[in-house]
Order: C-alpha cells, then sequence, then structure tokens
C-alpha cells in the first residue's frame, strides 16, 4: 500500500507541468455551454496519446472512455470533470489568458479536466496493478440548464458498464492549497429559477385613475413571498429566495403596463421545494388579483439536492487523511451553490470534494469573476489522490 501510494504521487509530481500545460490550453481556448467542441476534440485527443480510446457524446460536446484494471473484479467507478467556461470577459494579465473574447474559465473547469485527464494518465500507466474499470466522464454544460449531467444519464453513460459508485471534485479558493473537504449527506442545494411577469395597466404618471401600477404590485409581491418563506423556513431546512432581477420600463411621468422579476430558490429538502413553488405561485396571484393586475409565474427547475453518500464519503475521508495526512482533509459546512453533478448523485452512491487552491492576499470568494485565478500548485497532488481513491474503492 505505501508503496503504491509512493508511486502515484511520484507520477503525479512527474507529470505536473503536462498538467498545467493541459490546464492552461484549456484557459486559454475556453468555450461557453453547447459549443465545448473544440475543448472535446483536445481532450479525446489527450486520452488517444495516453492509449486511452475515447468515445464521443451530445453532438461531439462529451467525452467518455473507459479504462480497465487487469485484476479481476467486476466493480465500476466513475470520475467526472466539467469542460464549460463562463460569459465572462477576463482580467487577468496571464500568458494563457482567454483569447476568446468575453468567455472565461472563471470556475476552475479547466483545473477539473486537467486534473482528470492526469488522473487517467497514471491509472492507465498502473492498470496492471488494479482490479476493476474506471469511467472517464468528461462532461459539457454545467454551467447552464439542463445541464449536461441529465444529457448524459439519458444517453445511458452511467450503463454499459454500469456503474456503481462515482467522484467529482471542485476547486475551492476558501481552502488552502495542499488540502481537501468533503461534507456528508446533503451537501449541495437544489436550484430553481423564478421568473414572475407582473400586469397591471400603464398610463400617466400624474393621473392615478389611468392605471394600475404593476410596480407597486411586484414590490408588494417581493415583499410577501419574502417574508412568508423565511417565517415557514424557520420550520423546515435552510433554504434561500433571492430575487436577483426587476425590469419596468416606465419613466418619470410613465407607468408601463408589466414588470418582470426573477430570482432564484435554493433549499436541501425536496418537500420543502415543491410546497416553497407553490408558495410563490400562490403569494403572487393573490396579491396581483387583489390589487387589480395579474401574475405570470414560471419556475424553471433546475439541479437536484447534491447528497454525499453517508458510507462512501465517509470512506474516501480516512482514504484521503492516510494520502494526504489527517490535517490535509478537512469537514465542510454545506453550501447554498448548485451543482448539476447531484444528478449522477441521485442515481448512484457518489462524492463530490473541495480541492483547495488557494492564493494567500487573494479573495477567496472570487469564482465568476473576471480575475478569478487558481494556486496551480495543487495539481501537483490531486491527480494522485484522485487515482488513490479509485483503487482503494474498486478493492474494497
Amino acid at each position: 500500500m505505501e508503496y503504491m501510494k509512493h508511486q502515484l504521487k511520484s507520477l503525479s509530481e512527474q507529470y505536473f507541468k503536462d498538467t498545467i500545460a493541459l490546464r492552461r490550453h484549456l484557459h486559454k481556448y475556453p468555450e461557453l455551454s453547447g459549443q465545448e467542441f473544440n475543448t472535446a476534440k483536445f481532450i479525446a485527443q489527450s486520452l488517444k496519446n495516453y492509449g486511452i480510446e475515447p468515445k464521443m457524446y451530445l453532438n461531439n460536446r462529451a467525452v467518455v472512455a473507459v479504462i480497465e484494471g487487469q485484476k479481476t473484479s467486476d466493480k465500476v467507478i466513475a470520475l467526472r470533470a466539467d469542460t464549460d467556461a463562463l460569459p465572462i470577459e477576463e482580467n487577468n494579465d496571464l500568458v494563457f489568458r482567454s483569447v476568446n473574447k468575453g468567455v472565461m474559465h472563471a470556475c476552475g473547469h479547466d483545473v477539473h479536466t486537467a486534473s482528470l485527464l492526469t488522473t487517467a494518465r497514471i491509472l492507465q500507466e498502473l492498470k496492471t496493478q488494479w482490479a476493476g474499470r474506471v469511467k472517464l466522464i468528461f462532461q459539457p454544460a454545467e454551467e447552464q440548464l439542463p445541464g449536461g449531467a441529465i444529457q448524459l444519464i439519458e444517453a445511458n453513460v452511467l450503463e454499459n458498464p454500469k456503474v456503481n459508485a462515482m467522484l467529482g471534485l471542485h476547486v475551492s479558493a476558501g481552502i488552502e492549497t495542499g488540502k481537501i473537504g468533503i461534507k456528508t449527506g446533503n451537501y449541495m442545494a437544489s436550484s430553481d429559477e423564478i421568473y414572475i411577469t407582473v400586469v397591471g395597466k400603464g398610463g400617466h404618471a400624474a393621473i392615478p385613475k389611468s392605471f394600475v401600477n404593476p410596480l407597486l404590485i411586484a414590490s408588494k409581491i417581493i415583499l410577501q413571498i419574502n417574508d412568508l418563506h423565511f417565517k415557514q423556513m424557520l420550520e423546515k431546512t435552510p433554504s434561500v429566495l433571492t430575487f436577483g432581477r426587476i425590469i419596468g420600463e416606465g419613466k418619470t411621468n410613465i407607468v408601463p403596463k408589466e414588470v418582470f422579476l426573477e430570482g432564484t430558490l435554493r433549499t436541501f429538502d425536496e418537500a420543502w421545494r415543491e410546497k416553497a413553488h407553490q408558495l410563490i405561485t400562490d403569494t403572487a396571484n393573490h396579491i396581483a388579483k387583489g390589487m387589480g393586475g395579474e401574475a405570470k409565474v414560471r419556475i424553471v427547475k433546475g439541479y437536484p439536492v447534491l447528497l454525499n453518500d453517508e458510507v462512501l464519503s465517509a470512506k474516501i475521508f480516512e482514504m484521503a487523511q492516510d494520502f494526504l495526512g489527517e490535517s490535509n482533509v478537512i469537514s465542510l459546512d454545506y453550501r447554498m451553490t448548485a451543482e448539476d453533478f447531484a444528478h449522477y448523485a441521485s442515481r448512484v452512491p457518489a462524492v463530490f470534494y473541495r480541492l483547495g487552491t488557494k492564493i494567500e492576499g487573494y479573495d477567496t470568494n472570487n469564482s465568476h469573476c473576471p480575475d478569478f485565478i487558481v494556486n496551480e500548485d495543487a495539481m501537483k497532488f490531486s491527480p494522485a489522490l484522485m487515482a488513490w481513491l479509485v483503487i482503494e474503492i474498486l478493492k474494497k
């Protein structure tokens, strides 16, 4: 066991410069959700260079491959990396900064992909020493509903061979480089998009009898829903309902006919999630009708709650401590952010953990912004760690 750990760490450090080169190429040429064609080609070619045969999915935007260990086992573990970028103009002065205007890897998906490619390279090189099969899933469109995960699941990516367990990781600027974080059970929230169109009657602002003001109706809807949500939430589960956009195209002396509201609902309980949908709809309709207007509510159901399997995550916590040292594996709290990895986790035992990429002196909450950066030193050990977790899980 100690020799295997030494091999994995040695190979991960040996390939560190190559991993950085992979990451920097991906960072320099980012592609948005639904457009990951060149990214997929690059991933597929990299796998071929390692002697791994890729298969293309989702109109050549997703890459899936299987590595077979040469010892006997029927177990199959899947590893997932997301590959899409965000619609953000990069503001970093880097030699490998994005050359695609208005597109940037501002969430670390380039790191996830590069790290998994090197994990695959290591597992392929050591395949005579482990048992079972590893399914590599390079998934597009994590950042955009309905998400690439559900599309791949519908394309039977968890079958043939059938996946028994699954792992994924995400960078974290709030965790020290050299450490990882894990949470057992409910980890990341469900995510729904709320759209409300409030219809009133437009008119001259100086003649109140001429209009039904949708701005007033919309304001009351926001306040009322917010109050009801938090009163009931306190008795239920951690939950967030936030409206981030309101559009009312009137003027100083013109009351518009319509106002548009947009917001998000996050929660950790599927039953409460459904009840909150009804609460939002009923409240908006009741207030609008009572004030002489109308509310049209549309709720786009997004990713489910991400559940880290309790048995598997407990094992992985211990395995990671064994590999990195006890002080380098920390317990995390739940997060209100969402992840479409949750779709996989709702179907097979899965664990989604955080890779520390903190740079001292930089904002620890800087994802999804134009100056997002990571500490690339995390990629010295991250491929080896994931390979270690795979080998240990497959032999249990």
